[in-house]
């Protein structure tokens, strides 16, 4: 039985593992074979092409070979046209990966997701959006992707359209219903209306960033309650991390400054 070859596939390493003293285990994500497990044989070595290759958040072209578990990388290139994202950036886009480690299921393709991930991260790159836009409208794309999301036209309970001047809250087990204008969260119908026409706009990654930037505040927490209501976790590792290294600035006498876009 012939053994699977696949030949430049583009991909991104969501995250990597020691196996051995000299090889890796990556998490990879492609557009046409969904998530999966790779081993990067001799990649630690000093001399290895690899090495300065498999980084998390840089787009690349992968070929592997084989139809277990786990397959062997054959061959790696970068795509280039994407510098490595730093500070918040950086943890913004390991954010990114956490999410789909944790909720897209192995050898599950979503070609159009990965583009919109891709179109994040070098968003991340450069920075010139706003981070907890970008965020926002990553996770707005993920959660409709998964079919988690409900309608943004429409409360969820009556099934009836928005009322522009009206308010609205999501809730994870709920979904979209009134809230009093007062109540924390609360987004006017015709914000909610707004984002829903910029996911299914012709230049949906831009116009819903965009509609996300004076949202992402009271976005944060709603969309971050049904993350966590279908993933079953309730801090995500990066948002942790971030806190940490935060306490432990404020313990020194540093000043701690929480993620905008976590």
């Amino acid at each position: 039985m012939a053994i699977t070859r696949v030949q430049d596939q583009p991909a991104y390493v969501l995250h990597r593992y020691d196996w051995s003293e000299s090889s890796l285990i990556l998490d990879v994500w492609t557009p046409e074979h969904g998530r999966l497990a790779l081993v990067a044989k001799g990649a630690k070595k000093p001399a290895s092409q690899f090495r300065p290759i498999l980084l998390p958040l840089q787009p690349l072209w992968l070929s592997w070979r084989g139809d277990g578990e786990v397959r062997t990388l054959r061959a790696a290139q970068w795509q280039g046209g994407c510098v490595m994202p730093t500070g918040e950036a950086l943890l913004t886009g390991l954010y990114l990966n956490e999410l789909v480690m944790r909720l897209v299921a192995r050898d599950d393709p979503y070609p159009a997701l990965f583009e919109i991930y891709d179109q994040a991260v070098r968003d991340l790159s450069t920075r010139q959006r706003k981070l907890a836009s970008v965020a926002r409208a990553f996770e707005l794309f993920f959660l409709r992707a998964l079919g988690v999301l409900p309608s943004l036209s429409h409360e969820s309970s009556a099934l009836t359209p928005l009322d522009p001047k009206q308010t609205y809250r999501l809730r994870a087990q709920v979904g979209l219903m009134h809230a009093p204008e007062a109540a924390e969260g609360a987004i006017r119908g015709e914000q909610w209306l707004h984002l829903d026409q910029a996911m299914h706009s012709a230049q949906a990654w831009e116009k819903t960033v965009e509609a996300s930037q004076d949202l992402s505040l009271v976005l944060r927490l709603q969309l971050r309650g049904l993350l966590q209501e279908h993933s079953g976790v309730h801090t995500f590792k990066t948002r942790q991390m971030w806190l940490d290294v935060n306490a432990m600035g404020s313990q020194t006498g540093g000043h701690a400054v929480a993620p905008t876009a976590l």
